[in-house]
């Protein structure tokens, strides 16, 4: 692996880290409904953090946008708005199957799809090589691993939720519709950065810096996915008339900062992995993806562990997350390789 290329898998890592905490202000945050925090999130991190990163990096960033198709500029909207979309089901799908088992299949589908789909899409020639094949295994390594977690946690939970608070079991099939859905739409924001490719090569010409060239790709994606997110908040504030939540006297700014934390944390994830993916080359969004999910949930898992969610969980369980960790520290391992296999 070259110096460019372990630099690259070293920023993918890093912005798992960022994504993998990204919401651990809410712990500290519950006097606000679900809707406010999740609206000031969604405005930082997906609006305002977006378009000023882009602004400030990259040189002549409307003509970018002018001089690219529009077939490139709706992909990206889409596949954005898709992502955002999928953002949205998560909540709503780990509502009904429980963290671990919804988290486990929308993670496992999303990391999937996100790698393998653009690399038959885009490069159908590279399949048989052994770049792919290694890539493939890497990923379905990725995939094994967060079964392992998803026993750890159903076991948990078992261990831990009194039985009179267990979802009904009528609401499963319902569940794992919208997991599977939320899983495949999760993976779009991929085919934002993969199917965006012209963005990149006119802010390389326009004289912007190969470190800035997902920028433009983020902005446009980003804004367009947060229509849901943004969209759904205002709609759970309405019915649940939480809006006053914002102004109690009992609300410290230390609210308003902790949702602004979680929004520079998600984008600070999202360009990091842009710069990280540009870095490893033309496969660059294909082998980060991946190597993106597995190091969210390693870091989302050891937070877990920090902040004292398995406290009353048995050993064994404890063991199956470590076991799911082990898992996918080996699979970032095998998924770099196939960065400098040939």
């Amino acid at each position: 692996m070259s110096k460019h290329e372990g630099l690259g898998l070293a920023l993918v890592l890093f912005a798992g880290l960022l994504n993998g905490s990204f919401a651990l202000p809410m712990k500290r945050m519950a006097a606000w409904k679900w809707e406010n925090t999740w609206l000031v999130y969604s405005i930082i991190g997906m609006v305002a953090c977006p378009w000023a990163y882009a602004v400030a990096t990259v040189p002549h960033l409307a003509e970018v946008y002018d001089r690219a198709s529009w077939h490139t500029l709706l992909m990206v909207l889409l596949f954005g708005f898709a992502a955002g979309t999928g953002s949205m089901l998560f909540g709503l799908g780990i509502s009904r199957l429980g963290i671990a088992l919804g988290f486990a299949i929308i993670l496992g589908i999303s990391a999937s799809l996100g790698s393998l789909l653009p690399l038959a899409i885009l490069h159908p020639d590279q399949l048989l090589s052994r770049q792919a094949q290694i890539l493939i295994g890497g990923t379905l390594l990725v995939i094994f691993g967060i079964v392992f977690y998803a026993i750890a946690g159903r076991r948990r939970e078992r261990e831990t939720v009194p039985p009179n608070q267990v979802a009904p079991s009528s609401g499963f099939g319902v569940g794992l519709v919208i997991c599977i859905v939320s899983g495949v739409l999760s993976a779009m924001l991929n085919f934002s950065f993969l199917f965006g490719k012209e963005l990149q090569d006119l802010t390389l010409r326009l004289g912007g810096r190969p470190s800035a060239t997902a920028n433009p790709i983020w902005a446009l994606a980003v804004t367009s996915g947060s229509i849901s997110s943004i969209g759904y908040s205002i709609y759970l504030l309405q019915k649940n008339r939480s809006w006053h939540m914002f102004y109690d006297p009992g609300i410290s700014v230390g609210y308003w900062f902790g949702g602004i934390v979680m929004g520079l944390l998600w984008f600070g994830s999202v360009a990091f992995y842009g710069m990280g993916a540009a870095a490893l080359g033309s496969l660059g969004g294909i082998i980060g993806w991946p190597v993106l999910m597995a190091m969210i949930i390693i870091t989302a898992n050891l937070w877990g562990a920090i902040t004292g969610e398995w406290a009353k969980a048995s050993r064994r369980s404890f063991a199956y997350s470590w076991a799911g960790m082990a898992v996918l520290l080996l699979a970032v391992y095998i998924i770099s390789l196939a960065s400098r296999a040939r």
